[in-house]
């Protein structure tokens, strides 16, 4: 993004969210003394609860102070930032409430520019998103309704939907109200540094694309993992469970990175219709081929957590083998691995090579110990490593695995922003590149449905907490 964006107002709703506490307020505080926002911005918070503009700027003001370092609570800074910060009570069912959140936008934001240029973003469970587009309609606050030069844009947090048909129903609702380069679905992983990466080191590095196919390539891991459980968010998971949670998202789309074609130019089409064709092209499950290609697990412990069932079925470990029907990655497998209270937490991709047609150093199975692999981790380290063989010091020739790394935070001195910094920016200056498009959305749901389909009412197998999952897992490598 070059130079700052346009002078705006950020309407968040759910302003009292562990969202909005956690990641929006202090973001956008840190952007703003950072010299990152337009000249003249304005914040407004809606929420259910009575609270007076000062009520909430206190609220903000203790909430920041238990997350944010103390050398980044500046006095100064502070008080210039929430004198810009508002808030408005909405009932987010009732038509009605909106016109009063219309009077208010116009009441705080100043400049004209504030008042034609409007960044709404969806702090709120999934549920409400459609209710709340529609009294934005109601409020003439929607995009189509701009008449003068401005812009109206809404950011949408995920999931879009809990399968294919609540996914189209949710866009067609977001479509009526917003065109789609004004919506912004957001998953926090693709503004990740090191996410963003991917498509530079495969792209401009000439030792890595011609190898980067079904000639070269053994398979691709991809491993999403925590070392802690659900925490508060049992009514969550039991309505979504990890399929839906991070499958049908953050997995797929790190897949996409990996696996798509070069785009044409790095315009946010251009990549996004390669990560479209992508999608479309893995292979959908049947109730024949997901026996061998899906594993769930639950964690031990996990019915006894707040707000699930006692004889719950749903999973908090998948390891699923993906395939995808293109002429690049014909027949080379793609495991992508994800749970809950694993051993530990790490998100990382690994590229594994095939051996070479002879070996020469060894006993045969000494190529799968040595195997060339490309390791990328997104967290906690950010890193990209490279193991190959070499020779062990000695007489004897002993190959043994050794790394080559390289590693961000050594290797640049400058601080890269944090994803919601980033896709903030990104949304206020219409950048959509980092941002999931419709028919994305659809492909990758289109995936998850035919798992369920294949797999109808789950039986997880039980794992032990800070365990690599369920022994069962074994049998997709086959």
């Amino acid at each position: 993004m070059q130079g700052k964006p346009d002078n705006c107002t950020i309407i968040i709703f759910g302003a009292s969210s562990d969202l909005a506490a956690r990641k929006l307020f202090p973001s956008l505080y840190e952007l703003a003394m950072w010299g990152n926002l337009p000249q003249d911005y304005r914040i407004i918070g809606v929420g259910r609860a009575p609270l007076s503009h000062a009520e909430f700027r206190h609220l903000i003001n203790e909430k920041m102070a238990d997350l944010l370092p103390e050398s980044m609570l500046d006095a100064s800074s502070f008080a210039s930032f929430v004198e810009r910060v508002f808030y408005v009570r909405v009932d987010l069912a009732e038509p009605n409430s909106y016109d009063q959140l219309r009077q208010e936008i116009m009441a705080v934001a100043g400049r004209s520019e504030n008042c034609k240029n409007l960044l709404f973003y969806l702090a709120t469970p999934p549920s409400l998103a459609p209710i709340i587009i529609r009294n934005l309609q109601h409020a003439d606050l929607g995009e189509k309704e701009v008449t003068e030069h401005g812009w109206r844009k809404i950011v949408v947090e995920k999931p879009y939907g809990r399968n294919l048909q609540s996914a189209r129903e949710l866009n067609a609702v977001i479509g009526e109200v917003f065109s789609e380069k004004r919506v912004f679905r957001i998953d926090h992983y693709l503004g990740k540094e090191t996410v963003q990466n991917i498509m530079v080191f495969r792209f401009s590095n000439g030792i890595f694309e011609p190898l980067w196919n079904r000639q070269h390539i053994a398979n691709v891991s991809i491993t999403i993992a925590e070392d802690f459980g659900i925490r508060d968010r049992g009514s969550f998971y039991e309505e979504a469970g990890l399929l839906r949670d991070i499958m049908q998202n953050h997995a797929l789309q790190l897949l996409a990175a990996v696996a798509m074609e070069p785009p044409v130019d790095l315009s946010a089409d251009a990549v996004r219709d390669e990560k479209a064709k992508l999608l479309r092209s893995i292979r959908l499950f049947t109730s024949e081929s997901v026996g061998q290609a899906v594993v769930f697990g639950q964690y031990e412990g996990y019915r006894s957590e707040k707000n699930v069932a006692p004889d719950s079925t749903v999973e908090t470990f998948a390891a699923i083998k993906f395939f995808i029907d293109n002429w690049r990655w014909k027949d080379v497998p793609f495991f992508v691995k994800a749970g809950k209270n694993l051993a530990s937490t790490v998100t990382e991709i690994v590229i594994t090579f095939k051996c070479p047609p002879q070996n020469y150093f060894g006993p045969a199975e000494s190529c799968s110990y040595t195997a060339n692999q490309v390791i990328l981790q997104i967290q906690p380290e950010e890193t990209i490593a490279i193991k190959f063989g070499a020779k062990r010091p000695g007489e004897a020739v002993i190959t043994d695995p050794v790394y080559m790394r390289f590693d961000y935070k050594t290797s640049f001195t400058e601080a890269g922003l944090t994803p919601y910094h980033r896709l903030l920016l990104d949304a206020m200056a219409g950048e959509q590149m980092n941002f999931i498009r419709q028919d994305s959305v659809e492909y990758a749901w289109a995936i998850i449905d035919s798992i369920r389909d294949a797999v109808g009412t789950p039986s997880p197998d039980s794992y032990p907490i800070h365990s690599h999952g369920p022994d069962s897992v074994e049998r997709i490598y086959g």
